[in-house]
């Protein structure tokens, strides 16, 4: 058995090899890049296929970026659905580690999302928290197309991962803060998403007179139902294309 002092200063290289990689991929992009490519970042560095990255708003996860269609997708269905490990990281703020989706536990225990997911090739979820010790404010997820557990060392480099994606997430600037009318606005068009989410979200409770709860729940079902997104049918509601009093 190696002694404590290998063991901490081997931790210490691999912390300071994956910041130093997710230093170097982010290098001279502009702010609405950033969140794929610290995506990009996590699937170089980790034995995954694929990775997407969100903030958590009021329940929802608002994709912020992702390395793949796939990726874009299988987070969409977590945000549909209300359901899924990334829901469940933001939640309890600790990494939660859906090694199978194909059997076991993890299809006990998110079976509508575990179906979803297999059925476009995504076979195991890691989604780490973003934040501190007391406050979540999104998450990394990691998507990878075998079932597996991740390594003691995996672990440890998706932590810091997670780490250098709140520091660079939490350092971008916000729509109201950008300066001259060229600068990028990188959370605009996620801010129009969201809004029409909760816009649709406002409506659907007029027309049923039902409570925010109930009105979101009516939304995701109906996404579900018809094999879409939570954001594609809010767009539908708002644009006066769906009532929920006419079904």
């Amino acid at each position: 058995m190696r002694p404590k002092d290998d063991r901490r200063d081997e931790r210490g290289r691999e912390r300071a090899g994956a910041a130093d990689a997710v230093a170097e991929d982010v290098r001279g992009g502009g702010p609405g890049e950033i969140p794929a490519r610290l995506c990009d970042v996590a699937v170089e560095l980790l034995p995954v296929t694929g990775a997407s990255v969100s903030l958590r708003s009021d329940g929802m996860p608002v994709q912020l970026g992702a390395s793949s269609a796939q990726a874009a997708y299988v987070t969409e269905i977590q945000a549909t659905l209300g359901d899924g490990p990334c829901q469940s990281a933001a939640e309890s703020g600790a990494p939660v580690l859906a090694c199978d989706l194909t059997s076991g536990q993890d299809v006990l225990r998110w079976p509508v999302f575990a179906q979803q997911a297999t059925a476009v090739g995504v076979r195991a979820v890691y989604s780490m928290p973003l934040g501190n010790d007391t406050v979540c404010v999104g998450t990394l997820d990691l998507y990878r197309d075998t079932p597996g557990d991740l390594t003691d060392r995996d672990l440890r480099t998706a932590r810091v991962v997670a780490g250098m994606m709140t520091v660079a997430l939490m350092a971008l600037p916000r729509v109201e803060e950008a300066g001259d009318p060229g600068d990028e606005q990188w959370l605009s068009g996620l801010a129009t998403d969201q809004d029409q989410v909760y816009q649709a979200t406002g409506m659907i409770m007029a027309q049923l007179g039902v409570g925010t709860d109930e009105a979101l729940a009516r939304l995701r079902a109906h996404a579900f139902a018809q094999a879409r997104t939570a954001v594609d049918v809010a767009r539908d509601v708002v644009e006066h294309r769906l009532r929920f009093d006419e079904q």
